[in-house]
């Protein structure tokens, strides 16, 4: 029998759970609300919640290639979010699997040294990146934000890759390796297909980081040819094609892709955040 104390905290973790799911999605509603309605009614005073005429105008708009190049920003984006999460799982798996099984000289050093470039703010990197990238000459390129966003995101890919492996019994690799493979061997057929739920999760997490970063795009990057979903949506702001439902169709166009593969892998990334974030 629940008592009276027990219903009043249930009735305020409703309470604010409610809240929560209304602040997080009511933005939302107000994007696709304003991105259906024509400009003079978005403009209006009062303004409507409801659009009084739906119209998909700003949408079409949106994807003309003569108002607003978005699929050359998707491509770009594309390309830099899911070559740098490929990356950050190739480089992460490796290194993970070296600080968690591996004994050699100097890793507790590297370990400690990878996760202090996490404690420094993304601002305080631009510069020496900056001078980097314009050295080697990859200023205006998206090899230039594939390196930074890997950089930014390594240490907490092998962070949540580490505390996941050290999870897998070492007993199923040291039978194998007894069994003749290599650890090489060891790593692709056995530690990776036991590890798919944190490598989904690290998957997704610097693909979502890629695709909705704007500092380090916004500095590296100049040309239009070159430019992310993120800056194009900057772009889009000062020209003479801005109009509110307009910029509303962008961002909702922007963000549906990283909604998308959410939703489709949603139970690893899950199961990947909850096994990586603790320890043995």
């Amino acid at each position: 029998m629940v008592t009276k104390k027990g219903m009043v905290h249930r009735f305020v973790f409703y309470c604010l759970l409610v809240l929560t799911v209304v602040t997080t999605v009511f933005p939302f509603l107000v994007m696709l609300s304003t991105a259906l309605k024509s400009n003079e009614e978005a403009l209006s005073y009062p303004p409507t919640f409801i659009p009084n005429e739906i119209t998909f105008k700003h949408f079409l708009d949106v994807l003309n290639p003569e108002k607003f190049p978005y699929w050359t920003y998707f491509k770009n984006s594309m390309i830099i979010s899911l070559s740098t999460a490929f990356l950050a799982v190739v480089v992460g798996t490796l290194g993970a699997y070296s600080f968690a099984r591996l004994q050699y000289k100097g890793k507790a050093l590297f370990q400690k040294g990878v996760m202090l470039i996490y404690m420094f703010s993304g601002v305080l990197l631009v510069v020496p990146l900056y001078q980097m990238v314009t050295a080697i000459g990859l200023y205006d390129s998206k090899i230039s934000l594939i390196v930074t966003y890997i950089v930014l995101t390594l240490p907490v890919s092998l962070y949540m890759l580490g505390n996941y492996f050290r999870t897998i019994p070492e007993s199923l690799e040291e039978a194998a390796m007894i069994d003749g493979l290599s650890r090489i061997q060891v790593i692709w057929k056995i530690v990776l297909p036991l590890s798919m739920p944190a490598i989904v999760s690290v998957f997704i997490y610097v693909f979502m980081i890629a695709w909705n970063e704007y500092l380090f795009a916004s500095v590296f990057i100049i040309s239009e040819e070159n430019m992310t979903l993120p800056l194009g949506l900057s772009h889009l702001f000062h020209t003479k094609h801005y109009i509110w439902g307009r910029m509303m169709a962008a961002s909702l166009l922007t963000a549906l892709p990283i909604v998308i593969l959410y939703a489709l892998i949603e139970k690893y990334f899950s199961s990947g955040l909850t096994e990586g974030g603790v320890k043995e």
